[in-house]
């Protein structure tokens, strides 16, 4: 026999609240899903307004869809309130740095010299003795400590004409999607799982509600109706109780606080560690500074301080030199010097990467920044993955919960 206004069994009431929670879960688990994939578009690309991330017909992720914008309201908060350029790059010591950078100069220097004395006087070069050659090699390398001291010197004087930090970050992921989705989704993991979870918690309160409703008044619309308000409404939640309050706020005997803020001091260990690790690395500046949008800068630099280093180098044999090739002979020669430093100084900078990041202390520096921050400025950090088309994926939430409810109503109640 059945009960209810609808005679039907009981059972069949029972599964109502099981289902919302499936509901629920299941369009949060999709929401997320949508925020981060695909990287790319998928579908047939009739028509798509740009930097959208649906289109006629498909999708791509939000995050990645957005990633330029997104990237750039995050690490604008990095390089306002978290990294000051200039302030980090004063932490090299430029005699350090020419310490540790000597052993590779020296073979560079060995190799300059030789390759330009061959070319440019190459009887004078071969019947000088082995130990005058060693000793001009010695006094070169001599010389490239005081050259390397004065360029960095003049290099952390600048560093901001010669390195953008906001755009290498931002170029960095915007040509990889993959590292835009990982900053988020390593700092925000156990707010994701959280909202996994919650979709069928929350799914399944709705549903009690709903099951008490159709136990009572049956009308056809009931189920998809709270089908669509179970979707919307586990979506919205979710979402909001991460970042909201911003504040500590007490109620009743409960204080709440945003799922996300509370973990400040966790989330900005982690944000360090992915940003140094896989964007703002040492190899990825020297990188930024030799081929990135102010390398002009750079170049110019360094060639300044390769002329007046060369002048030094060869201030001694300038008579000889003068004497065996003449003047304009001499004055190319020289060129070519300060040339061949500019050109392949860069191609062993990676002996200093270990030094520089040590020196740096990029890492320590954010995560301590971070934990500073005022949780408004903190939320700037993951929200604005949410923040965009946020609706889009409530209303998402809401239509499957329609659907399913609709089959509800078909498969059960019928």
């Amino acid at each position: 026999m059945g009960i209810g206004v609808g005679n039907y069994e009981w059972w069949e009431y029972f599964i109502i609240p099981w289902m919302a929670g499936i509901v629920g879960y299941g369009t949060n688990v999709l929401a997320l899903q949508m925020t981060f994939y695909p990287l790319k578009f998928w579908g047939i690309e009739i028509f798509r307004l740009k930097n959208q991330p649906w289109g006629f017909f498909g999708w791509q992720g939000i995050i990645p869809t957005k990633a330029e914008k997104m990237a750039t309201v995050c690490f604008e908060l990095m390089t306002t309130r978290i990294i000051n350029t200039k302030e980090v790059f004063q932490r090299l010591d430029p005699e350090q740095f020419s310490m540790v950078m000597e052993e590779p100069v020296l073979l560079l220097m060995d190799t300059i010299i030789n390759e330009v004395a061959i070319q440019y006087m190459p009887s004078v070069w071969a019947k000088l003795p082995q130990d005058v050659k060693d000793e001009i090699i010695i006094a070169a390398d001599k010389e490239s400590g005081n050259f390397l001291e004065a360029f960095v010197s003049d290099m952390q004087g600048h560093i901001e004409d010669v390195l953008d930090i906001k755009e290498m970050t931002v170029s960095a992921v915007v040509k990889n999607k993959k590292l835009i989705n990982l900053i988020f989704q390593e700092c925000g993991d156990k707010e994701f799982t959280f909202i996994r979870k919650s979709g069928f918690y929350f799914g399944f309160l709705f549903g009690c509600i709903q099951m008490g409703i159709w136990f009572g008044y049956n009308a056809s619309w009931v189920l998809p109706v709270f089908g669509f308000l179970v979707g919307y409404a586990t979506n919205w939640l979710a979402l909001k109780v991460i970042f909201r309050p911003l504040e500590p706020t007490k109620f009743l005997c409960w204080t709440l606080y945003g799922l996300f803020l509370s973990r400040q001091k966790e989330v900005s260990e982690t944000f360090a560690r992915v940003i140094c690790v896989e964007v703002l690395h040492t190899k990825a500046m020297w990188d930024s500074i030799l081929t990135g949008p102010k390398c002009a800068n750079f170049n110019a630099m360094l060639r300044a301080h390769s002329i007046v280093f060369t002048e030094k180098l060869i201030g001694g044999l300038k008579p000889i030199a003068v004497a065996a090739l003449g003047a304009k002979e001499f004055a190319m020669m020289k060129e070519d010097i300060a040339k061949k430093v500019m050109e392949r100084l860069p191609t062993i900078i990676d002996h200093s990467y270990e030094y520089t990041t040590k020196a740096l202390d990029l890492e320590n520096t954010m995560r301590v920044k971070m934990q500073a921050l005022s949780s408004q400025e903190f939320e700037g950090v993951l929200h604005p993955a949410f923040e965009e088309d946020e609706i889009i994926l409530i209303l998402v939430g809401g239509v499957l919960g329609c659907l399913v409810g609709i089959i509800q109503l078909v498969a059960l109640f019928s």
